[in-house]
């Protein structure tokens, strides 16, 4: 389906049209074999609250954004290649049903459909996607992914020491690197992460503790490598007729069981 519509004039019409949607505020979306598979809302859970956001699934990338008027605005555009992404079911809650995790080295964060058989189709379309797309470019599944961020609502004391409780004057912040809620007394510290930002985020004590001891023992690792690497490229073979060289002449967790995650628009795919 994806080489049949690639490059036809009603795939860059439907592409066009959801351009249209983002308006100045999107980036552009048209490329030489993209194909706009299809669409649909879907429930994200943001740090205050659960909330609709449309999103668009193409052959290679996956857009979602907040939805302003249905089918004629949106915005906050967020586009994610399908080439990071793995999905994760997860089950449901009182608050949420037919949820799942989309997990990227950058961001994760759950979404949740409208039905059953909405959530089968959103999965089984992505992942199908995925799989061609892996296929093509050669490359292995991502296996690092961001820690999803747990919502505001899912404590009222910090996670971290369990004693500071939040109120309008105690505000919330997130681990960066856990996702944990916790306070301003937990969460003081800033560690460089390049897979998220190019700038040093907050993290809670505990994991700055872990990053640190993992950067030491990096750090020492490659002081020990450093004679050896010195050895190989200082070394000179011998000059007896077995010479290799021509003529010619590389601790602490939330309780893993506590669960933390809980659209009337049903899945729009363009082609049956």
């Amino acid at each position: 389906m994806v080489d049949h519509l690639a490059n036809t004039e009603i795939n860059s019409q439907r592409i066009a049209a959801v351009e249209n949607c983002f308006g100045a505020s999107g980036q552009p979306l048209a490329l030489p074999g993209r194909v706009l598979l299809g669409e649909g809302i879907l429930t994200k859970e943001c740090r205050k609250k659960p909330k609709p956001r449309i999103f668009f699934l193409f052959n290679d990338i996956l857009v979602y954004g907040s939805i302003i008027i249905n089918k004629r605005k949106y915005n906050s555009q967020h586009i994610i290649p399908l080439e990071d992404v793995t999905l994760e079911t997860l089950p449901d809650t009182l608050q949420m049903k037919n949820r799942w995790m989309i997990k990227t080295s950058k961001k994760s964060f759950v979404v949740s459909a409208a039905s059953l058989t909405e959530r089968k189709e959103w999965i089984s379309h992505l992942e199908e996607c995925i799989k061609h797309l892996l296929m093509k470019t050669g490359r292995q599944p991502c296996r690092e992914h961001a820690a999803p961020w747990i919502p505001d609502k899912a404590t009222d004391i910090c996670m971290r020491c369990t004693q500071t409780k939040f109120s309008t004057l105690t505000r919330r912040h997130h681990c960066r690197k856990c996702g944990f809620v916790v306070c301003a007394d937990c969460s003081r510290q800033r560690f460089l992460m390049p897979r998220l930002s190019p700038k040093p985020l907050r993290v809670c004590n505990l994991c700055y503790r872990q990053l640190l001891a993992e950067k030491k023992e990096a750090e020492a690792d490659q002081r020990q490598a450093e004679p050896i690497r010195s050895a190989i490229q200082g070394y000179e073979p011998s000059s007896g007729d077995d010479s290799d060289k021509s003529d010619d002449d590389k601790a602490e967790q939330w309780p893993a069981d506590t669960e933390f995650y809980t659209s009337e628009v049903s899945w729009s795919s363009f082609h049956s």
